[in-house]
């Protein structure tokens, strides 16, 4: 190998997809591009390899590869063009969950293709039975909305205007959905732009001969960091607390069999496919498979192909870790990839208990609204996250109020928020106590309470553990349980969404009617402590006690905390002022 060169391109590559990124961000109309940056921008090989990819969405990542080779199965490469732009987004021909729409674009270099530009981005609206794409009842695919086979929306160039009819005949906001494919469009665009100059300067022959050793590179590399960890068979489950249908639980089974330098993540035993949309697709049981896997490892390895070439995946048909059609589908990205992962963290925390966390919140929280906005004429949609703790580590404490660890979505500004959509947040807060005691505590979580100042409007959640809690490890505590609750206007009271509206799940539901005065809190479930909360430092809990982000009521049944553990401990240099200690 090359390794000068290959690293230069890799890097030039990365660098590509990251101004792509940058592109999607910048010219998008809806927050979930402009803010919260849920989407991911990659280049892949004519086989559909992925061969770089940027440091946005985690979740798509894995699903890249098997995207590229099912369009690519339908659209031969023969009557792929120049100029061409396809779009996909149907779970059942690769796609990870129906709100998640792919474009490619072909590079061709003096008239050879090359390989492929490809964005992957989650539209807000997707049309189906609510406002925002995350039907919490829904019971088939054709509830979650329209799906897209992999189909040219742009042909050599030049528009395709039945695809765009189609397509925004289909959404209640066809004005954001035709700025946010635009969005997309442009970023292929300049990725196809890009990576045609640097093919041009080091030559086609070099291009793909360091293509294939760079891929070689990231095999070797993550099959040297599976032989770190011991051979065995590593079993662990967790469920899903409901399916929006059904007041039951749904267990994913996960053994881990590590021999040698290879993986396989086997998922038999898992419960039979759910009538809700909890279910993962294929592809969402391969992405979150290589996640965890990019997770316990060397942060440094490029991420391409190459990497889950070690990594063997088993998802048996029928069941939630891999949906037989028609079965809905669209919380299997959101809330079961998560959960998934800190599945195959805790298979592993036996064999490598200083690569683990423990378990995270494992969901977005995912809220969504719609309705008509009367100053400007026209229907709104938007999808909001709340964010959850991450679980201790060995090394440190977990996150406070991070999006689930396969997301990495950015925060909307809540001036942002409120200037978009008829709400006012009364609160937006780390959500004290949220935390899993432990000697390495879990991460706090975020508490969000809005007021509805618009006309009517439609609410839909697709979130868990509402009834459930985020585990702890190695004696750490578990983290407290997340809540939605709903105030009507001028009451005092506040209810869960079961109880206010007949709810069989109090974290997946559709079409709550929300009113003028009506308030909504979401809180997002805290993350699990690691290790024994009696070895942890007291300077750090007099510091959580301080900071407000522990009570002192729980830091005593927790840590046997007292006050005059502040004159022993405290550095209240930046925490708080005298007065405040004194008191």
């Amino acid at each position: 190998m090359d390794m000068v060169t290959m690293n230069i391109i890799e890097s030039a590559m990365v660098a590509i997809c990251r101004e792509m990124g940058v592109n999607v961000q910048k010219t998008a109309y809806s927050t979930i591009f402009s803010e919260a940056e849920d989407f991911t921008c990659a280049l892949a090989s004519p086989e559909g390899e992925m061969i770089a990819v940027a440091e946005y969405c985690p979740a798509q990542i894995g699903g890249v590869p098997l995207l590229v080779r099912s369009m690519v199965k339908e659209i031969s490469l023969s009557n792929i063009k120049k100029g061409d732009v396809i779009v996909h987004n149907d779970p059942y021909r690769g796609g990870l969950h129906t709100p998640e729409h792919t474009m490619f674009k072909p590079i061709f270099v003096d008239d050879e293709l090359m390989g492929f530009a490809v964005t992957i981005g989650h539209f807000v609206e997707v049309g189906g039975m609510v406002p925002g794409g995350f039907p919490g009842e829904a019971t088939e695919i054709f509830h979650e909305g329209v799906r897209i086979p992999p189909v040219k929306i742009i042909k050599e160039g030049k528009d395709v205007p039945e695809v765009w009819k189609l397509l925004l005949a289909n959404v209640r906001t066809p004005r954001g959905n035709y700025g946010d494919l635009r969005a997309m469009i442009s970023a292929v665009d300049l990725g196809e732009s890009r990576l045609v100059d640097l093919i041009k300067k080091y030559g086609k022959k070099t291009f793909r001969t360091t293509i294939i050793d760079l891929m070689d590179y990231s095999e070797s590399r993550m099959r040297s960091e599976i032989s770190s960890i011991p051979d065995g068979r590593y079993e662990f489950e967790d469920g899903l607390e409901d399916d929006g249908i059904e007041d039951k639980e749904y267990t994913i089974k996960v053994t881990v069999f590590v021999q040698g330098d290879e993986v396989v993540i086997d998922y038999t035993g898992s419960s039979p496919q759910a009538k809700g949309p909890i279910n993962a697709t294929l592809g969402v049981a391969y992405s979150a498979s290589f996640n965890a896997m990019l997770n316990l490892t060397d942060e440094s390895i490029p991420k391409n192909s190459g990497c889950f070439r070690p990594i063997r995946v088993i998802a048996p048909a029928g069941t939630i870790m891999n949906v037989n059609y028609p079965g809905s589908e669209v919380g299997g990205n959101t809330e079961t990839h998560p959960l998934i992962v800190a599945c195959i963290f805790g298979a592993l925390s036996k064999a490598a208990p200083n690569r683990v966390m423990a378990s995270e919140g494992t969901t977005h929280g995912c809220f969504v609204f719609g309705g008509w906005d009367e100053d400007n004429d026209q229907p709104f949609g938007a999808f909001d996250f709340t964010y959850v703790g991450y679980g201790g580590r060995d090394f440190a404490d977990g996150n406070d109020a991070t999006d689930s660890i396969n997301g990495n979505c950015a925060n909307t500004p809540t001036e942002v928020f409120e200037t978009r959509f008829p709400w006012i947040v009364e609160e937006y807060a780390l959500r004290q106590d949220s935390e899993g005691a432990g000697q390495h505590r879990g991460g706090l979580s975020i508490s969000k309470t809005m007021l509805c100042t618009g006309g009517d409007m439609l609410i839909s959640q697709m979130t868990n553990k509402h009834k459930k809690q985020a585990w702890g490890l190695f004696n750490g505590q578990d983290g407290i349980s997340g809540a939605t609750l709903y105030q009507a206007s001028g009451q005092n009271n506040w209810q869960t969404i079961s109880e206010a509206f007949g709810k069989v799940s109090p974290s997946k539901y559709s079409n709550v009617p929300v009113k003028p005065g009506d308030r909504v809190s979401v809180k997002a479930p805290g993350g699990g402590g690691f290790g024994d909360p009696s070895k942890r430092d007291p300077k750090a809990v007099v510091e959580d006690v301080l900071e407000g982000f522990i009570s002192s009521e729980k830091a005593t049944i927790d840590y046997g905390y007292e006050k005059k553990w502040i004159n022993k401990y405290g550095d209240t240099s930046g925490i708080v002022d005298k007065k405040h200690v004194n008191d």
